[in-house]
């Protein structure tokens, strides 16, 4: 890992991160990855998840986390105390000469700190000015929630994403990884880069919002055609399609698997490979809406198939002749060559280890600025010297400022 590396797509431009938690991290971490300058000013006691760990083992020093670790490699750290105005002139002076600032505090506290969108573009027109909150910014639409707190957990109940995921029809359950925090967070990265590039090219900025909940609509969008073309009121479907078979999870000897073999190129196949050749022209399968409407039986055969065999000899079998593949956790993730050769799983130094940690990689990959994870997360205050001096002020100065419990 090296700042030396090949720059990334975004090499040249500044984000200043005003963000916490997962949301507004992981959005300024995907700018990072892609070579933004991302300077994340942090309270002095640092952000939150510094602490929340998993920590290692062998951590010696317990700087932060793994969470932390994962969502703010590539960025560097500056700590500074908001609630005093010689603070608050500190990030004025930061977002100067900025593409972009990003914050997910609650609506209005920007505003109370002198530090508004209106506040900055005066200063810095060409700013793009970046938001995510539970319910969005007062700016794009009052929201009767506008004031209201919102985490994950919140913003897939009220985007839609848990009443259509469940083992079944009344049981609405919620996804796995925190996706009411990074589905926004992918959302917002797109919009801010979208603006920087209108702003390169007309010489202004603007205010970009994004709403946890209205992100995680966006991505249920099938529930929207559902209701509105067909009046359906979907529900969770297990862990099949609405519309859809054979699309979903399979039971085998050592775990599960999953098979999307609807369409009219592979079901002929599957049929083959499932030894059940004449189901390819039985009548009650021939259209993708009659495999959907006995699905009952397509379910049940397909899985007295998979249940007799383990998932590397169903991998061996199916794979590459329909879609398939078995459900893995991280071992198998950590153990398949895929994701090596993919880079997937860099590894990273972490501060008070001797050895090197495995964190998630860069998805987004590009031939001629391919993003990359080129330094670790940033201790606290780690390079505070670094932008203070960017910003005019002396060794005295940052002394004194570092006295006065203005900076860290």
């Amino acid at each position: 890992m090296s700042d030396a590396a090949v720059l990334g797509a975004l090499d040249g431009v500044r984000i200043v991160d005003l963000t916490q938690m997962l949301a507004g991290p992981y959005c300024t971490m995907l700018l990072a990855d892609q070579g933004a300058e991302v300077i994340k000013v942090e309270p002095l006691d640092g952000d939150h998840t510094r602490i929340i760990g998993p920590y290692h083992a062998d951590d010696k020093l317990k700087a932060f986390g793994g969470y932390f670790a994962s969502v703010n490699r590539n960025k560097k750290s500056i700590g500074i105390d908001l609630k005093t105005a010689a603070g608050r002139e500190l990030v004025l002076k930061l977002c100067d000469n900025a593409d972009a600032v990003v914050e997910n505090y609650r609506g209005g506290v920007m505003d109370r700190l002198g530090l508004s969108y209106e506040t900055l573009h005066a200063r810095n027109p060409k700013l793009v000015y970046a938001t995510i909150r539970g319910f969005g910014d007062v700016r794009t639409g009052r929201s009767p929630y506008a004031d209201f707190p919102a985490y994950d957990v919140i913003s897939q109940a009220m985007g839609g994403i848990m009443a259509i995921t469940g083992p079944d029809k009344d049981t609405p359950m919620k996804v796995g990884p925190g996706v009411g925090d990074i589905v926004p967070a992918i959302t917002c990265a797109f919009g801010i880069v979208s603006a920087i590039f209108r702003a390169h090219k007309t010489g202004k900025g603007q205010f970009v919002d994004v709403g946890m909940v209205d992100a995680i609509l966006a991505v249920c969008e099938r529930i929207m055609h559902q209701h509105s073309y067909a009046h359906a009121l979907p529900h969770p479907e297990g862990n099949h399609h609405p519309l859809l078979c054979p699309f979903g999870m399979f039971p085998a000897k050592d775990g599960f698997v999953t098979i999307a073999a609807h369409a009219d190129a592979h079901f002929p196949i599957l049929c083959r490979l499932i030894d059940k050749p004449e189901f390819a022209t039985d009548p009650r399968f021939i259209t993708v809406q009659d495999r959907r409407a006995n699905q009952d039986v397509l379910i049940a055969t397909v899985s007295d198939f998979t249940g007799q065999r383990t998932k590397q000899e169903l991998l061996k079998h199916f794979g590459g002749k329909v879609p398939f593949s078995p459900v893995y956790n991280v071992r198998d993730i950590v153990a398949d060559p895929h994701f090596k050769v993919r880079e997937m799983l860099p590894w990273v130094p972490h501060p008070g280890l001797d050895h090197e940690v495995q964190i998630a990689g860069v998805a987004v990959k590009m031939t001629e600025t391919p993003g990359s994870v080129r330094h670790r997360a940033p201790l606290l205050g780690e390079h505070t010297d670094q932008y203070l001096q960017s910003i005019g002020c002396s060794e005295a100065d940052i002394a004194r400022l570092r006295d006065d419990k203005i900076v860290i």
